[in-house]
């Protein structure tokens, strides 16, 4: 490594040092060395050669001095040629060793990120719904790249380097004090003015960098929310594509700036510590030299010393940066453990069942429920806040009780924000009753297997969710092992078979982020086909046409009526002509049921339920052909 070199590690240690400084904790320690433990023999590997480097590259400065003593002393060509080779034999030696432990410090380092993103990600997808509500999901990505990548870093650079460094500088030390210690005293009272620049420099780089940062990741929060489908649509409707132009501009000049900036201060620095590096270089052959000519020192020692000056800057430079090194690599690691010490608040129990056979009713029995608080699901740096909402723990759900039989549908209708999507939330346990019990089967979905659970529901939401794949792949996620033959049937039944088929690639084709190449009916249409093709026994739906015109709803509405044919089904509706014919409706309100009864009974009550129905009729009974196609789903079971 040469003074250059030197100069730029320095000044990148310095400038990525990370902003939080986090105490030395023998707990993240030992969950650091627990990651590593599977890797232990390659890891004594890996040091035994970063050891044997050092050792190679303190060698050949001594042997680059005898070969001047030789040529010097006029010794024998063959000497010289000896010396020359061994030289050249060094040299294949650490480059063997370097592809080696490079490979090593590879293999050690993809390891960790394979354990630390599997293990992230794997506890992710268990946390509940809440804390995707609440989290940024740049933020939790950043945890799987940015953050264990950081980590990785401690085994395959940070490691390496301080044993490395430090074999190196005391070899160095004990080599350069035996030719010199005048020389070696000398080369050690330089090294304050090729520190403190580095120090200084890298701290002020280190702001810019910041800045910089702050600024990109502001444009790449603007692109993302801009640049989907929702975003640019309402930068359209609102005539505002000029003002996010400037807005995005003035990030962008300061980006530019900063940049410049940046690059004036790395060039000074480095042309700064070359020149320092130069002047020591002249030193040592200055006073080395001196030394020479009055006999007390070798003409090769002075080269060797000289060679010998980058092995004892570029190790001490890179050590006293090494406490950068680790802190970085501490803060990635605490930030990786800080969301997987994050305790998942639903979880299967042990010795867990699966739903009986038989018919399947559904039961809330004496159900009470409140979201949790912020602080039991997430984590401020997760929400991008300083601090966490202290909102939450109030009870939503007051003692709510019903049962649906098997093949029954009961429908849940009542005011917005009345607790109707919280209770279709408690049955696949996205969520977990704070009392009472909410039972498939006759069994607490607590006590029953989340396999068992997820085959025996399905669910339709109004949002429609689609991934950014082909129609086929939408599909094949309820159930990777259907055939072509049964993907075209529930499409069929889906009423959406025709239009799969007019498609250039049919059922590969790409349905767009979030399934926005489609068009509403379209989508929530094909999340039911999805829900046929999964075969549940149990069907939620949650206001699954909120958003259709009467058209599209009419479509959905069919899909629906063979959705919940023969099958038990809760369904929550805005529009009360949808479930006219259900056999049992719930009215709720402020989380409680306060009305129940048929279409018929609950109109004749002259309650809750009449004056919803006035509000949405006037008087009349409504209906049309969407609620004349759910009322088919009552109809005797067919084909499902």
């Amino acid at each position: 490594m040469n003074m250059e070199t030197t100069a730029w590690h320095a000044l990148y240690q310095t400038r990525h040092a990370p902003q939080e400084q986090p105490p030395f904790s023998r707990a993240v320690l030992r969950r650091i060395a627990g990651f590593a433990r599977p890797h232990r023999r390659r890891l004594a590997l890996f040091l035994l050669l970063s050891t044997a480097s050092a050792v190679l590259a303190v060698a050949t400065p001594l042997l680059a001095g005898r070969v001047v003593d030789a040529i010097v002393g006029g010794a024998a060509a063959g000497t010289v040629g000896r010396l020359a080779a061994l030289i050249a034999a060094i040299a294949v030696a650490e480059a063997a060793l370097g592809l080696l432990t490079r490979w090593l410090s590879a293999r050690i380092g993809e390891d960790l990120i394979l354990r630390l993103r599997t293990a992230v990600f794997d506890h992710v997808q268990r946390m509940p719904i809440a804390f995707f509500t609440r989290t940024r999901t740049g933020a939790l990505v950043s945890r799987l790249n940015n953050d264990v990548i950081g980590a990785q870093r401690a085994f395959s650079n940070t490691l390496s380097s301080v044993v490395g460094n430090t074999v190196t500088l005391l070899l160095t030390l004990v080599v350069m004090v035996r030719l010199s210690w005048q020389v070696t005293l000398l080369a050690l009272v330089l090294l304050p003015v090729f520190l403190l620049p580095a120090r200084r420099m890298g701290a002020r780089l280190a702001r810019l960098s910041r800045e910089a940062a702050a600024h990109n990741a502001a444009m790449g929060t603007q692109m993302t929310e801009r640049f989907s489908a929702p975003g640019a649509t309402l930068v359209k409707l609102f005539g505002r594509p000029e003002e996010e132009s400037g807005e995005f501009a003035v990030r962008a000049r300061r980006v530019r700036d900063i940049g410049v900036r940046t690059a004036m201060v790395q060039h000074v620095f480095i042309t700064s510590l070359t020149a320092v590096s130069a002047l020591a270089l002249a030193l040592v052959y200055g006073l080395g030299g001196w030394f020479a000519l009055r006999g007390s020192l070798d003409a090769g020692a002075v080269v060797s010393l000289a060679l010998l000056l980058t092995r004892l800057y570029a190790p001490l430079t890179a050590l006293a940066g090494a406490r950068v090194e680790v802190m970085g690599a501490l803060v990635s690691f605490q930030r990786v453990f800080e969301v997987l010490d994050l305790k998942p608040l639903i979880e299967e129990r042990p010795g867990a069942r699966a739903v009986p056979d038989g018919p399947v009713p559904v039961e809330f029995d004496g159900v009470d429920f409140a979201y949790p608080s912020a602080e039991k699901v997430s984590l401020a740096s997760l929400e991008e806040v300083a601090v966490l909402d202290s909102r939450g723990g109030e009870q939503v759900l007051h003692g709510v009780s019903f049962r649906a039989e098997p093949g029954q549908m009961v429908a849940l209708v009542g005011s917005s924000g009345a607790g109707k999507s919280t209770i279709a939330q408690l049955l696949p346990r996205l969520y977990d009753v704070d009392g009472g019990a909410v039972r498939i089967g006759g069994v607490d979905v607590r006590d029953l297997t989340f396999r068992s659970l997820r085959a025996t529901l399905g669910m339709v939401t109004q949002d429609g969710h689609l991934f950014h794949e082909s129609i086929r792949a939408n599909l094949l996620f309820a159930r990777p092992d259907a055939g072509e033959e049964e993907l075209w049937d529930v499409l069929r039944r889906a009423r959406l078979d025709r239009l799969i088929a007019s498609l250039p690639d049919g059922l590969d084709t790409v349905v767009g982020e979030r399934g926005y190449r489609l068009s509403g009916g379209e989508r929530q249409r094909l999340t039911i086909a999805r829900l046929l093709l999964a075969r549940p026994e149990v069907v939620v739906l949650d206001e699954a046409t909120a958003h259709l015109d009467t058209t599209s709803e009419a479509a959905v509405q069919e899909a629906l009526a063979e959705a919940l044919r023969g099958r038990t089904s809760v369904v929550i509706a805005h529009r009360l002509s949808t479930v006219r014919a259900a056999d049992l409706i719930l009215v709720v309100e402020d989380g409680r049921i306060v009305e129940r009864g048929t279409h018929e009974e609950l109109l004749a009550a002259g309650g809750r339920y009449l004056e919803l129905h006035r509000t949405q009729f006037g008087g009349g009974e409504g209906g049309g052909a969407a609620g004349e196609a759910v009322s088919r789903a009552s109809e005797p079971a067919g084909s499902s």
